[in-house]
């Protein structure tokens, strides 16, 4: 009797099975995250090395946290379904403790799944997952998803693809946009929260909109056992001299980053 009521305060049924998330199944499920802290391995394949060494300074401990299976992709049609556009309704946004910016349940049709959140998205709003780039630019609303090609030039993006279908990549921290700023024989000149430039194929999927928790790098840490929980462990407290890499430096914005494969053309001798 009481290894019972220990098992049903740990979260097990009865039968000594564990309870399912409230989300479980799909998309929409949640699970466990190890801590690997740095200590000769990852979440999902050991690296060569002795068991126990410090491969990373600086991390372990903290809260543990429960993964929720964010889905990257947003033009991913139900089994069975056509390539045609759907929509998608809010249930509720919330605080997802494995990354900076918040998260939202959308449901629709016969399944639930986790998406990165835009700036003001709210529980009841619906939203728009198209595939077609027509010859005029749509009006989107923030939260919706369509190919570069079919949004107008100036738009403020986020959740982008650097290949069609491979899911989001970049523009996924709190607060952060891009913005896209022109079109060329196919392809979409996105300029990336860094300023730097980068060329996608038209269509690559992305978010309209920014990015939730704007306030993100406003925060107040405020005491040291705050970073302990976010699984931060502290360091030395001896004072370094800075050398030159520690003043401001005035460098040029590197060159475009391209992921179009143009053909090439040979020189005429």
């Amino acid at each position: 009797m009481p290894d019972q009521v220990h098992r049903a305060a740990r979260g097990h049924e009865e039968d000594g099975r564990p309870r399912p998330h409230r989300w479980a199944g799909g998309k929409a499920g949640a699970g466990g995250l190890p801590g690997p802290a740095g200590r000769g391995g990852s979440r999902l394949q050991p690296l060569p090395c002795p068991a126990g060494r410090v491969r990373v300074r600086g991390i372990g401990g903290g809260h543990k946290r429960r993964y929720r299976m964010i889905d990257f992709q947003r033009l991913r049609y139900e089994e069975g379904a056509p390539p045609e556009p759907f929509t998608e309704k809010v249930i509720s946004v919330r605080y997802d403790p494995c990354r900076s910016a918040d998260i939202a349940l959308v449901a629709g049709g016969n399944r639930k799944r986790w998406i990165i959140a835009t700036e003001n998205m709210q529980p009841g709003n619906s939203i728009t997952n198209s595939p077609h780039i027509s010859r005029m630019a749509v009006s989107a609303s923030e939260g919706d998803a369509y190919p570069l090609g079919a949004l107008p030039v100036g738009t403020l993006i986020c959740n982008l693809e650097s290949h069609p279908g491979k899911g989001a990549q970049y523009i996924r921290a709190a607060g952060t946009c891009g913005v896209l700023l022109r079109k060329v024989n196919g392809t979409a000149i996105v300029q990336l929260p860094s300023k730097r430039h980068m060329q996608v194929l038209e269509t690559c999927v992305a978010t309209v909109g920014r990015v939730s928790n704007v306030d993100h790098n406003k925060r107040v840490i405020g005491k040291a056992g705050r970073n302990r929980w976010l699984g931060k462990r502290p360091h030395t407290g001896l004072w370094h001299r800075k050398g030159g890499w520690a003043g401001r430096k005035i460098k040029p914005l590197p060159p475009m980053k391209s992921y179009v494969n143009l053909p090439r053309v040979k020189a005429v001798e």
